[in-house]
């Protein structure tokens, strides 16, 4: 029984031309070789997978190869030094590899020394390797290999020739899997071998590993269910029957849809990653152009072509937004299966919505929305022309055309419904209070403010009541105000009032002191309710209060201790005894 030899060993490529998806670098390589351009020191980059160290190993036995086929009469591998960095990263290996490029080669013109994945060496080596690297012995070449060429030093880079090493497309290594398939004698349908490819995320390394693993499960038949199976890939038809149920807008349907997604063990963040790259392949069929950034197969790519030409584009830029924003709440959500419920029974009200959006309006294939014909607006009235003066005699000959008085139009109940031909003007926004800061400070009101009372109806009234009271009583009638406006919740009234001193002054005059401007007119919007229940209390109706801000708000720019502790002593004269008493100082 032979050894098993895995599929990326087995058909790896020894020449050129056998490279897969990259032509851009094999090409300028084979070019160098001939034209006797090529750098002593390589840096090849790019993502795993994708030929680097193949492609090192190929120019490395070419290089000693002359047109007369020396290459196949003389076995070069003794010229060719693999080190890999990873675990050789030391400055001490480093000097032992400068130790050995002094010496030339016994056959053949050149040394190649391959260091893969250069970046793993430590600060120390590669400032050991920079003399070298710069200036090396005639007979030697330094390939370098590695995955993450920002963590090299720009010293390094500066003394290299850069070959970008890109993904390999979808489409390749699906031709390529057909190939090595061919050549094992492996039947493979061509669905599975695009799953397989777009699994691998352009490494061929990879999509070989994985062929390898599903031979081992399916033998020498391998088919799309068999891929979808062993890989653990949501099907397409998954989305494909979410898209028409959405079209269909069968919420229980899409509900039951998910949930046997769930049942047969995948995770709710795939099904919405792969619906959100669902939209997006639907978007990418709307155009010829863009067609061939679908990487599925042929049978996929016509239910796709279907599908997108019944779905409008305006449902599939909303689509990907709201799957988008499902796919970014999802870690953080306490119930995620919810969160994706929701959002699929959102999508099926996105899609419905656009036709109830407008009468008439339908939704196009091509994406657009064809609407009924736009009404005109309503034409503006002519402005009255003032009125000539007519005698009697031409009002006597016309009495049937009476008149008609222009008046503003009332405007329409909140419940009833505009005219469609003529849309109603936007109802302005209630708002919980009457009082608005900036109609305040401009002196204004709002629209939906209640007109204060009138002065009359303010002004003492000499002909009714008004008994005597003292300082105490006013206190007391003061805070069974501030704390009725507490119970009812009037907590901007409540806080602007509160601790705020009320002095009895004659002719039963009451004056109060606010800080701020806002506080005064805030008083003054409200003043009414606070002096009838003052007067009925008191059975004083020529009770007055005068509101006044204090110096305090006048002052501009910062205040200074000695200015805040005076205020302070103000409001409480004890502070200045608590201050003498303890000898203390303001700062």
């Amino acid at each position: 029984m032979e050894n098993f030899i895995v599929s990326a060993r087995k058909y790896r490529p020894q020449q050129f031309d056998e490279v897969v998806g990259q032509r851009h670098v094999t090409r300028t390589l084979e070019n160098a070789i001939k034209q006797n351009h090529l750098a002593q020191a390589l840096l090849f980059t790019g993502p795993r997978g994708v030929g680097k160290t193949t492609c090192a190993r190929i120019l490395a036995r070419m290089i000693n190869a002359d047109d007369a086929g020396t290459e196949e009469q003389h076995d070069f591998s003794f010229n060719i030094f693999e080190l890999d960095a990873a675990s050789n990263n030391s400055v001490d290996d480093i000097r032992s590899l400068i130790d050995q490029v002094r010496f030339a080669p016994q056959v053949g013109k050149y040394k190649i020394y391959i260091i893969d994945e250069v970046h793993m060496l430590s600060q120390a080596a590669f400032n050991a390797f920079l003399k070298t690297l710069e200036e090396p012995p005639a007979h030697a070449i330094f390939i370098l290999a590695t995955t993450e060429k920002h963590k090299i030093i720009p010293t390094i880079l500066s003394r290299c020739q850069i070959f970008d090493f890109k993904r390999i497309g979808v489409e390749d290594i699906a031709l390529h899997l057909q190939e090595v398939a061919r050549q094992e004698g492996i039947h493979a349908e061509q669905e599975a071998l695009h799953i397989i490819a777009q699994k691998a995320d352009g490494a061929l390394r990879d999509a070989l590993s994985i062929f390898d693993r599903i031979v081992s499960f399916s033998g020498d038949n391998i088919t799309y269910k068999d891929v979808i199976d062993n890989l653990r890939v949501l099907d397409y038809d998954y989305y494909f029957r979410t898209t028409d149920l959405i079209r269909n807008n069968d919420k229980a349907g899409l509900l039951l849809l998910f949930k046997e997604i769930l049942d047969n063990g995948f995770d709710g963040h795939l099904f919405i990653n792969g619906l959100a790259a669902h939209f997006r392949d639907l978007l990418v069929c709307k155009n010829p152009k863009t067609l061939q950034l679908l990487e599925v197969g042929e049978s996929t790519r016509a239910r796709y072509q279907e599908q997108s030409a019944a779905v409008p584009v305006a449902f599939l830029i909303e689509g990907l937004k709201l799957s988008s924003e499902a796919d970014y709440r999802y870690k953080g959500s306490n119930n995620q299966n919810l969160l994706v419920e929701l959002c699929l029974l959102n999508l099926s009200q996105l899609y419905h919505a656009a036709e109830k959006k407008k009468p008439g309006s339908e939704l196009n294939t091509e994406g657009s929305f064809t609407d009924a014909p736009e009404l005109q607006p309503a034409p503006k009235p002519a402005k009255a022309s003032p009125p000539q003066p007519a005698s009697p005699r031409e009002d006597e000959k016309a009495p049937s055309t009476p008149p008609v008085k222009e008046k503003t139009p009332a405007p329409p109940p909140p419940t009833s419904q505009a005219s469609p031909a003529a849309p109603a003007k936007p109802l302005k926004r209630d708002r919980n209070s009457a009082f608005s800061i900036h109609s305040a400070l401009q002196g204004k009101r709002t629209n939906n403010e209640e007109k204060p009372e009138s002065e009359d109806e303010l002004a003492p009234d000499p002909g009714l009541p008004k008994e005597g009271f003292t300082q105490k009583q006013l206190d007391n009638l003061w805070q069974d105000y501030l704390n009725t406006l507490k119970k009812k919740g009037e907590k901007k009234l409540y806080s602007s009032l509160s601790n705020k001193e009320i002095v009895l002054k004659g002719n039963f005059e009451v004056d109060i002191a606010l800080e701020t401007e806002i506080q005064r007119l805030l008083f003054k919007e409200n003043q009414a309710v606070l002096l009838r229940f003052i007067r009925e209390k008191l059975n004083n109706y020529s009770v007055v209060f005068t509101p006044h801000v204090t110096e305090m708000q006048s002052k501009t720019g910062p205040y200074s201790p000695q200015e805040k502790f005076a205020y302070m002593v103000k409001k409480n004269p004890l502070l200045q005894k608590l201050k003498d008493t303890l000898d203390l100082d303001i700062q």
